[in-house]
């Protein structure tokens, strides 16, 4: 005869505390002492028992999954922190799921499946241009999961969020150019509806002035964050008469398109011009040259959007659906990083 697996009951009687102890140590253990913690971990060794997720989860009308919503998979800006939220999620006890909203473009239909609580017991948005989905679905009164927004957010609402200072970073890198003795600085956005790109260029235009240094639309170059916009940048850069002499771009990716672009056409960084990124990825210190970047602390961002995240999945019932909709900012500081790509003005 097989051998019954061991019960929460077993586990309660090996301990010498109630059932409900044992339940409250397994799933909240900050609420019970370290000595009642350590006599329930003890007993869970000793007994075998190991805690029925499924069961749990369906007992708590939950799914045990978190979304993670991304912009574009194919960015290897994302790695670090879609890694970073994994780490702090998983010991949850939550599966880690993530859909490219590039990919649901057009169909708002699974966008909205996402927006559900039906699919996910938390969302963390990567992606900000999700503001319409998420304005109707509060208009229409649906109940949303809890949600954080990382790297991204919503101006207009008080959804949680956790981000850097985008316009301190693009006042550092032009400050640095400026300091360097260039007075014809550029700038490459991203797209224009992007609320980084907004704050970034914002940024930009603000220091560019402070430094009084002459700021012209035609040294705005259009750009959507892709290596592509990068080098079609470029090439609008050579056919100009008068050049800046250093360009700020509002991701690395762009730098690296802009750089590349150059090199096919007989110039070089930061021989003919200087340039900064942002973001700094991990291959923006390996390129050649290597590139001056502001720098984005992508693995705290990610670990602290999960924790937020599980302090309001934490909270209980319609608790946990009104705490979603408050307030909550972290705005992390940024860094410039200074390598090859700039140069003082000769």
């Amino acid at each position: 005869m097989s051998r019954s697996l061991p019960r929460i009951r077993d586990v309660a009687l090996a301990a010498g505390v109630s059932t409900a102890t044992v339940s409250r140590a397994l799933s909240h253990p900050d609420r019970v002492s370290q000595e009642t913690r350590d006599r329930v971990r003890a007993a869970v060794e000793k007994t075998g028992y190991t805690v029925n997720l499924a069961a749990r989860n369906l007992r708590r009308r939950q799914t045990g999954s978190i979304v993670v919503l991304v912009p574009n998979l194919a960015n290897p800006f994302f790695s670090l922190i879609l890694s970073s939220i994994a780490g702090a999620i998983s010991p949850a006890g939550y599966n880690v799921l993530i859909a490219d909203t590039a990919q649901a473009r057009g169909n708002e239909g699974r966008i909205f499946d996402y927006l559900s609580n039906n699919r996910a017991d938390g969302l963390i948005l990567l992606d900000g241009c999700l503001a319409d989905e998420i304005r109707l679905s509060r208009e229409q009164a649906k109940a949303l999961p809890p949600l954080v927004f990382a790297c991204e957010w919503i101006d207009d609402t008080d959804l949680p969020s956790v981000r850097v200072d985008n316009e301190e970073g693009a006042r550092l890198a032009i400050r640095h150019l400026a300091g360097l003795g260039h007075r014809r600085i550029g700038h490459i956005l991203g797209p224009l509806e992007n609320v980084l790109t907004s704050a970034r260029a914002k940024g930009a235009a603000e220091e560019i002035t402070a430094q009084g240094l002459e700021r012209r639309d035609d040294w705005f170059f259009s750009g959507d964050f892709s290596m592509a916009s990068g080098a079609a940048a470029a090439r609008r850069w050579l056919s100009m008469k008068e050049r800046p002499t250093a360009m700020f771009c509002s991701s690395d990716e762009m730098a690296f398109g802009f750089i590349s672009e150059l090199h096919r056409h007989g110039l070089a960084v930061p021989d003919d011009v200087s340039v900064v990124g942002f973001d700094n990825i991990a291959i923006a210190e390996r390129f050649v040259p290597a590139l001056t970047t502001v720098h984005q602390p992508r693995d705290t961002i990610g670990r602290l959007a999960a924790e937020m995240l599980l302090a309001l999945i934490d909270k209980d019932g319609a608790a946990a659906k009104d705490a979603s909709l408050k307030s909550g900012h972290e705005v992390l500081p940024v860094e410039l990083v200074i390598r090859e790509s700039t140069r003082a003005l000769s």
